[in-house]
């Protein structure tokens, strides 16, 4: 793969395939815990100070800073405090968690050593949702292996492999802390915060599997090496999950910032058959589509909600020609509905009615003014709930029907769909040239 943008020229040692990573002797063979060592040689403060250095932001969708977010645990002598890692990983699209814990667990238990010793935690749950059940015993065996060798023990930290229900919404913080605590997942109201009342109202620090799993390699080759790597704001390797209408779907560490149409033509391969592009949701699921004027966006969170979306979990789910736009509007308006909890009054309500106006259109009983009535139960939805979920289903929903109004209102009409127009793949413009500089 040729250095076309930074991070390309990260060369990472390799076994050979007999000697997988999951193995904790190939691990410790490949200077495995050695950043644990390194980290425990610096002082607490200074860890921290290494990750905000590196401008690593969470992984798990909300981009927050992570070493800003770890300096927010208050230090409170004789308390009892506690990382939640966040493998819940429900979101439609999103399948990058669980390949870091089948293929490199050591590495995320390496990464929860280091974030226990600098916020002082003596207690990490890694919080699994309940369909996961192969990779739960992945994780414990895991552990278990590192406990034997004295790696984990009384002075680093206690490692819980917790498993869900299999509810969306646990993949929401506050949510999560409930169901761990054996209480309805309803989300919390915030503030206050984790860091300052979390798991049974102790402070508590929430990350994503990924961004844990980036730390090791932080202390071990300096947060400014990290912030180097990839776009500038949101630096760094990402796990791009992509999958859909690409000839060669699966997780891509590459690092962010690579133009979308990069990842998709030259990295997975192109679209079977050669069909069109009609459509890109970069994040998963809940994320904003992009439509296929806009392949040359570059993967990194400021680039693509300049233009109105988000890189969410960077699960890339591709959208040939064929696909009927208002089906899959109501598939996903399905699955949120289906996962609200029921909470809050906009959620609740709101889901089940775009439902319902969607499966009126696709019978052909829709009407003209249901477009614009789902438009605008979206804006009495988004930003009215006590969680994201409400915004989950109002972001691509209202997408769509922008994107795509004239699928909705041929439907609504009983017209037949045009075929999609696209821009085939090709040099890229001078614009996006100037942009990567």
């Amino acid at each position: 793969m040729k250095d076309s943008y930074s991070g390309y020229n990260i060369v990472l040692p390799k076994l050979e395939d007999n000697q997988p990573l999951s193995d904790i002797d190939n691990y410790i063979k490949l200077k495995g815990f050695n950043s644990y060592k390194k980290a425990i040689n610096l002082s607490k403060d200074g860890v921290i100070e290494e990750v905000k250095k590196s401008k690593l932001r969470g992984r798990g969708g909300a981009c927050f800073p992570t070493g800003l977010k770890w300096s927010f645990m208050p230090k409170i002598p004789d308390s009892p405090t506690y990382l939640c890692v966040n493998c819940d990983e429900s979101e439609p699209g999103s399948f990058k968690d669980r390949q870091i814990v089948e293929f490199n667990p050591f590495q995320l238990i390496e990464g929860i050593m280091i974030s226990g010793y600098c916020m002082d935690i003596s207690k990490a749950f890694i919080y699994i949702r309940g369909e996961y059940h192969k990779w739960a015993e992945i994780m414990r065996a895991a552990i278990n292996a590192a406990k034997e060798r004295n790696i984990l023990n009384a002075d680093t930290i206690d490692i819980v492999v917790h498993e869900g229900a299999g509810a969306y919404i646990c993949g929401e913080e506050t949510s999560l802390m409930n169901s761990i605590e054996g209480d309805r997942p309803y989300p919390r109201i915030k503030p206050p915060f984790p860091a300052q009342n979390g798991l049974w109202g102790c402070p508590t620090t929430i990350n994503n599997v990924e961004t844990i799993a980036a730390v090791p390699w932080i202390i071990e080759n300096g947060g400014e090496a990290f912030s180097k790597v990839g776009a500038e704001a949101q630096p760094g390797t990402i796990l791009y999950g992509v999958s859909g209408n690409v000839n060669k779907p699966g997780v891509y560490e590459l690092a962010t910032g690579i133009p979308l149409r990069e990842l998709i033509y030259d990295v997975c391969g192109g679209i079977p058959n050669d069909k069109k592009i009609k459509a890109v949701i970069p994040g998963g699921s809940s994320m904003p589509p992009l439509d296929a004027s806009e392949l040359d966006v570059c993967m990194d969170e400021g680039s693509l909600s300049k233009i109105g979306s988000h890189i969410g979990t960077a699960g890339v789910m591709v959208i040939d020609e064929d696909a009927d736009i208002v089906d899959l509007t109501q598939r996903i308006a399905h699955f949120y509905h289906h996962e609200s909890c029921g909470q809050c009054t906009p959620c609740r309500e709101g889901c089940g009615w775009i439902e319902k106006i969607l499966k009126r259109i696709n019978a052909g009983e829709g009407v003209s003014s249901d477009i614009d009535l789902m438009l605008d139960i979206c804006d009495n939805i988004e930003g009215n709930t006590v969680c994201a979920l409400g915004d989950a289903m109002a972001w691509p929903v209202r997408g769509f029907i922008q994107k795509f109004r004239s699928e909705f209102e041929a439907k609504v009409n009983h017209e037949v769909i045009a075929p999609a127009k696209n821009i085939t793949h090709g040099k890229r413009s001078q614009v996006l040239m100037e942009v990567r500089k």
